[in-house]
């Protein structure tokens, strides 16, 4: 790294906006910032459950544009999420962030972004930032929303929202103080191929939904370059946290929320301390069981989700981008909505559109907190639980015993 660049930001004018929105105080382009490194997470005892009522933050409403700052401008933002807020209708990316400043210089170079940043609160005090997206592995996400919170400005997070289900109620009890929204990046709820398995869910396309089973298998014990999502310190736990709740997500989003939640995880593999092969049942609203199986350490790959029907099955992947297949008595048909070719931007869209007030983003820290609780419920019995700070006692999960 260029020793220039350590710990100093770069910045070039920005657009002035059409309304003045509250931000932390100016930045010195020039200062010497400290490492933003997250001390372990710490999470009040004795918080439970939060249903909170929606966040009405409405400083951003009537204005133009919400121009976003970014941090932690990885792999994720290249093209899955970053190039989405450029894009969006209402929407500007005018600051990035990583403590290696050369690279969020990098970053803001070659995606035309007019500020970086090696300090994530000089990013967040930035008043010409009005929300921002945190993209960092989840376990720094409670630590820089409560920052973000504390800021007064909404957030966008990547999934999963937190490590557990008692971080995601920190998150949300802090935004809701400071009165701002909160939005997770289940993307899913937004793409063509799922807004219309959606309907044709609900619309009885496929008679009465009287079942429902999810499959997927991949040789994730492989992947030496995702050992950070294999860290229960950083990831909250293995795959499932980080591909598992896309699956569960969806499931909520297709059919509410999931109860009568069981389910039992190993680590069979013996590669890892943390799972590795993940089996679980559960019941929707309208009470039709489901199953769910993932194995992480499987030869192959394979991933279909199908839903029966009185009437017909829809057949379908979580990760894929081939049509929906639907089998009904008059033979089958297949459904093409391809992803975009920034598979955020539709839900960032939302987001946009829900802070401007002219729209409602579906995903938020309190349908994500659903998923992040459903995890916990599957992988208690793993971990020794999961209300506590369980990554910091591996030597007592019962799961990992005898690997």
């Amino acid at each position: 790294m260029d020793p220039s660049l350590e710990g100093k930001s770069g910045s070039q004018p920005l657009a002035v906006s059409s309304c003045i929105v509250r931000g932390g105080p100016a930045i010195d382009q020039n200062q010497q910032v400290a490492d933003d490194r997250m001390p372990a997470s710490t999470v009040a005892p004795g918080v439970g459950a939060v249903n909170s009522p929606r966040m009405l933050s409405s400083q951003l409403q009537g204005c133009e544009h919400v121009r976003w700052g970014i941090i932690g401008c990885g792999d994720v933002t290249e093209v899955k999420s970053g190039p989405g807020f450029q894009k969006a209708a209402g929407s500007q990316l005018v600051a990035v962030m990583r403590r290696n400043g050369a690279l969020a210089a990098d970053y803001a170079r070659r995606h035309g972004v007019p500020r970086w940043y090696a300090d994530a609160d000089a990013l967040i005090g930035d008043p010409a930032v009005d929300a921002v997206y945190l993209a960092t592995p989840p376990e720094s996400h409670a630590e820089y929303a409560l920052r973000v919170a504390a800021a007064g400005k909404p957030a966008y997070v990547e999934k999963p929202m937190a490590r557990h289900a008692r971080e995601c109620d920190q998150m949300i009890q802090a935004f809701a103080r400071a009165g701002q929204k909160l939005f997770v990046a289940y993307y899913r709820r937004r793409l063509p191929r799922f807004v219309l398995a959606k309907e044709l869910v609900s619309t009885d396309a496929l008679g009465r939904v009287t079942g429902i089973r999810y499959h997927f298998t991949t040789p994730g014990h492989h992947d030496a370059g995702g050992a950070w999502r294999l860290d229960a310190t950083k990831a909250g736990g293995g795959l499932l946290l980080d591909l598992g709740s896309h699956a569960l997500d969806l499931l909520d989003f297709l059919f509410g929320p999931l109860g009568d939640v069981g389910g039992v995880a190993a680590n069979v593999a013996g590669i890892q301390a943390v799972e590795d092969s993940v089996a679980m049942s559960f019941r929707t609203a309208a009470g039709v069981p489901g199953t769910a199986a993932w194995n992480f350490a499987s030869s192959s790959s394979s991933d279909q989700l199908e839903i029966d029907g009185t009437e017909g099955r829809l057949a379908c992947s979580v990760f894929g981008n081939e049509p929906l297949r639907i089998e009904t008595a008059a033979g089958v048909q297949a459904l093409d909505r391809p992803n975009p070719p920034h598979v955020q931007q539709p839900l960032i869209q939302t987001v946009v559109d829900d802070l401007l007030g002219r729209g409602t983003c579906p995903s938020t820290g309190e349908s994500a907190r659903r998923t992040s609780r459903v995890m916990d419920q599957v992988l208690a019995a793993y971990y020794g639980g999961r209300e506590d700070e369980f990554w910091l006692r591996p030597e007592a999960w019962p799961g990992s015993r005898g690997r």
